[in-house]
């Protein structure tokens, strides 16, 4: 018997709330990029000498000894933030599908979930507050239609666990901040909270991934928006635990009251864990996996040719230099084990927020390690670097482009639309705009200059294995939180036995199921009247299937 690489969940009859939608920039997933300058740790084993020669000048990962991906298959884009111009009405929203255009793009990563508000007008997310033309002008909508006449994808942006960050509350009552934020009490209360009882960092409010309400609402929302409008994929972004940590390997966060009951009731400790707590660290960490893992089953769910790409933390040094991934910022500081996610196939792509500063040797050491950790971590999957535009002058984000060639990685993706360079991000709009034709013109005059098209998710296209969405049912009431689940193959049903795990409402799933006949059954220790259901799993296909016991200990 097996089980599934990282615990898993399924989601199923997740019901789709039509409403309003918002979106927000992934700039913030850098708390502060001049931070990431810090004093390299140990080098680790073998892998110090190629760190060590990581250097900007060493051409790590040169262009002779690399194979860059075959045929015309590239991605190419840009994020276009919700906090900035790009989206606000039809005419700028024509202006950004040139400027792509001009640049050879092919993806636009268009933010329009900033912090559970909309850029749109038909989710389960409230319409944002933002000063974009009046309804009915919809700029999810508008830039679905102009990229797609241009030959675009378009990506809806949303921020997965920021709920709000303004001492102004939103206006709409529906708002989660205003249902489940500071006024609420109880279950109704979704926010995260530090160990020293902090919920609001300045303005700053973000849900717990703990929260079972929380993470249902979540998916929800992200399937709303998918099966409304007619996007290319959903980028996630902040899908993580938050910043604002006592140190660089550990995270302070996730002391909410639903999240200790959770905790505690998970493992039978009646302490409070410590932040670097290993068991609590592993268990918030699969937490986040759970969310990731249900809004994947949900959006296939709705449309199996829809991309869920995710923005990948790339704090500090790469593998290369800690010794591993479960050794390094975004695994042990904020809790994001995308390398998990990669093996596990909950995401189709990685999008890696490799905010550096080329101009300066240690961040070049970074920017090259954490490509390199991508090519590493591929697992069948798609890897996508995105450098920090606005960090860099235009030579030294060309000099990162031709890395991220070079080194064969699936593509490139800059951060960001508004503010393509170092110059520009302080000045003014003709400022932008320029430093923008500069930056297209060196790219198309060199490492971009012919055009592609983005990558094909050959996994969902021509699918071999299918995916398994359920929930178990407790007949004598309450929720089956943290229950294990055994799917058996039956018959001529190729595959071991596998062993997946229910989140905070009673669901599971699973992906990458050979097809076949499956008997499913709770075995959890303590559980009673555990009858079994038997599920077909077809290729390119989520099965649903639901469990019954009679009651859990």
């Amino acid at each position: 018997m097996r089980h599934m690489r990282r615990p898993i969940a399924v989601l199923a009859g997740l019901a789709l709330l039509p409403a309003l939608a918002t979106a927000t920039p992934a700039a913030a997933e850098v708390a502060d990029p001049a931070s990431e300058a810090v004093a390299a740790p140990p080098l680790a084993g073998e892998v110090a000498n190629e760190a060590a020669a990581a250097q900007p000048d060493a051409e790590v990962g040169s262009a002779a000894e690399v194979t860059p991906p075959s045929g015309d298959e590239q991605w190419r884009g840009y994020w276009v933030d919700a906090f900035n111009r790009g989206i606000y009405d039809a005419d700028q929203v024509a202006t950004l599908v040139a400027d792509a255009t001009s640049l050879g793009a092919n993806v636009l990563v268009v933010q329009v979930g900033r912090r559970f508000d909309c850029f749109c007008n038909d989710a389960l997310y409230p319409r944002t507050d933002a000063a974009i033309a009046p309804a009915p002008y919809d700029p999810l909508a508008e830039i679905v239609e102009q990229g797609h006449a241009a030959g675009l994808e378009v990506h809806a942006w949303v921020n997965a666990t920021t709920l709000w960050n303004s001492a102004t509350p939103p206006t709409s009552p529906e708002h989660a901040f205003n249902a489940h934020g500071p006024s609420a009490q109880g279950a109704d209360r979704w926010l995260n909270k530090r160990v020293d009882g902090t919920e609001l960092v300045g303005a700053n409010a973000f849900i717990d991934p703990a929260h079972p309400a929380a993470v249902d609402y979540v998916a929800e929302a992200v399937a709303s928006i998918t099966a409304a409008y007619d996007v290319d994929g959903v980028n996630l972004d902040y899908i993580r635990y938050p910043d604002y940590n006592t140190g660089e390997l550990v995270n302070d966060w996730g002391y909410s009251e639903t999240s200790l009951a959770r905790f505690a009731a998970e493992t039978g400790r009646t302490d409070v864990p410590a932040p670097d707590d290993a068991q609590f660290s592993d268990w918030r960490r699969d937490q986040v996996s759970a969310l990731v893992r249900k809004v994947y089953v949900a959006m296939y769910g709705v449309d199996p040719s829809d991309r869920l790409s995710i923005n990948g933390i790339t704090y500090s040094y790469g593998p290369a230099t800690y010794g591993s991934f479960e050794a390094s910022r975004p695994y042990a500081n904020v809790m994001q084990d995308w390398k998990g996610w990669l093996d596990e196939g909950i995401v189709d792509t990685v999008t890696a927020m490799n905010y550096k500063r080329e101009w300066n040797l240690d961040q070049a050491r970074m920017f090259a390690e954490w490509n390199q950790a991508l090519v590493d971590y591929r697992a069948g999957r798609h890897v996508v670097s995105g450098p920090a535009l606005y960090l860099n002058e235009v030579e030294d984000s060309v000099a990162q482009a031709e890395q991220v060639v070079a080194l064969g990685l699936d593509g490139w993706m800059g951060y960001s639309y508004a503010n393509p360079s170092l110059t520009a991000t302080p000045a003014g709009q003709d400022v932008k705009d320029a430093e923008r034709a500069e930056l297209t013109q060196a790219l198309r005059s060199g490492v971009f200059a012919d055009d592609v098209v983005v990558p094909e998710m050959t996994w969902r296209t021509e699918p071999t294995t299918g995916l398994l969405s359920g929930n178990v049912d407790v007949r004598h009431g309450g929720v089956a939180d943290q229950v294990d689940v055994v799917l058996h193959p039956v018959g001529r049903t190729p595959g071991e036995p596998v062993v997946v795990r229910t989140d905070g409402s009673g669901w599971f799933g699973a992906v990458d199921l050979a097809p076949g006949r499956y008997r499913v059954q709770v075995v959890e220790e303590g559980a009673t009247g555990t009858s079994s259901t038997h599920v077909r799993v077809r290729a390119g296909e989520v099965a649903d299937v639901d469990v019954r016991v009679r009651s859990l200990r």
